[in-house]
């Protein structure tokens, strides 16, 4: 459940701007311009950089084309030993889970537009002007309380259980997820603070969440924050929240004074045309990660049809791509957009499943139980020469 929701104004999460700084002369020296020498200025330097070619990997069959093992294996090399990794995931990821994405002809768009009998689209459902009339806000409330309750049955993915296990082992540096469903959250190496902020370390959480969840509700008036509840949300009105109720009780019945409102409650998640609550917290994890250099970013289900999204997609690939042995991937069953700003992002487009990705990686699941001395069991010569992938043959954590 990602795309759900998203921001139809221009992105909100900053990114640090180009260096515009300049070498200062050595001191004592004052900087003599071109215009004050004789004769033509002094041709200028080309920066010449090695090109970085795109790559295909298709792992939609059974079978990886031979042609295409290099591939598989630069891609097990990235899941297994890189130190680095951040992720940016949408609706794809959670599919096989159960929970229906957006855009396919499957999707929610079109499924909510049946059900509702919309005269639009079933995105009108994921806009803020939902609650400007009670036949919108009363199909609003049905949708959460369904999507609440399916999200809460989904099991985590073999990709949810993979991007676990590279937390684990303290090799993501960050997760953006546009999903709302709590998946990825609901695991332990994965969690996140809502509202989005540092931990008393210092540190933010691993995951950041892009469009809210439907793990928690707010109040529209003073912003309390506690589980969401399904059964509330059902027919036009907004449930009253309980917090303001109470205030609003003691200073009306026990203080003698005027009362002040009671606000409603709504899921904590982003709608068309409405704000982030975490902008500015988002805005400041991207900022960090992109100064810390990440050494690969992997893209996954997700069509990167939010502006915003689209845009951290771009500036983490551009500063991956940057650094010596960076690699940025692509995987989805689909072949990402075209687009100006997406040139030259990625150096391996995986088509196929996510899960698929997953199974050929076959990492141990980060909860399972492991004997102390159980990769010893294995000596180096044996490995050499045992019949895997080459990926395998080099990787310690892989624990065959």
């Amino acid at each position: 459940m990602a795309r759900l929701i998203a921001h139809a104004r221009p992105f909100p999460y900053p990114s640090p701007p180009a260096s515009q700084q300049t070498t200062p002369p050595p001191g004592g020296m004052e900087s003599t311009s071109a215009s004050d020498k004789e004769g033509p200025p002094p041709a200028k330097r080309r920066k010449i950089s090695k090109e970085r070619s795109t790559e295909y990997l298709d792992l939609r069959g059974s079978e990886v084309p031979p042609n295409q093992d290099p591939e598989l294996d630069q891609l097990l090399r990235v899941l297994h030993e890189r130190r680095k990794i951040v992720v940016i995931a949408g609706a794809g990821i959670s599919v096989s889970a159960g929970i229906p994405d957006f855009r396919s002809a499957g999707g929610l768009f079109r499924s909510l537009k049946d059900e509702h009998k919309l005269k639009g689209s079933g995105k009108d459902l994921f806009d803020a002007s939902v609650y400007k009339d009670d036949t919108s806000t009363s199909s609003f409330h049905d949708m959460v309380s369904s999507m609440s309750r399916m999200t809460k049955e989904a099991a985590p993915t073999p990709f949810h259980h993979m991007l676990a296990t590279i937390a684990n082992e303290d090799r993501l540096l960050r997760l953006y997820s546009q999903n709302v469903d709590g998946i990825d959250t609901a695991l332990e190496p994965l969690k996140t603070s809502v509202p989005l902020r540092k931990d008393e370390g210092g540190k933010w959480p691993k995951t950041v969440q892009l469009h809210g969840s439907l793990d928690k509700m707010v109040c529209s008036k003073c912003h309390e924050l506690s589980d969401l509840n399904a059964d509330l949300f059902s027919g036009p009105v907004p449930p009253a929240c309980p917090n303001c109720e109470e205030f609003n009780s003691i200073r009306v019945n026990h203080e003698g004074k005027r009362s002040h409102g009671i606000g409603r409650l709504r899921p904590r998640m982003v709608l068309y045309n409405e704000g982030n609550p975490d902008d500015a917290a988002i805005g400041s994890v991207t900022t960090e990660d992109l100064r810390k250099r990440p050494d690969a970013v992997i893209v996954a289900g997700t069509t990167l049809k939010v502006p915003g999204v689209k845009r951290i997609v771009r500036e983490m690939c551009k500063t991956v791509r940057n650094r010596r042995g960076g690699v940025a991937i692509w995987i989805n069953t689909d072949l990402p957009p075209v687009a100006k700003e997406l040139e030259d992002c990625f150096d391996i487009i995986v088509q196929g499943p996510c899960d698929e990705v997953a199974r050929r990686a076959a990492m141990r699941k980060w909860d399972a139980p492991r004997e102390q001395d159980e990769c010893s069991q294995v000596t180096e010569d044996e490995m050499k020469n045992a019949s895997l992938p080459p990926m395998w043959k080099h990787c310690p954590r892989s624990c065959i």
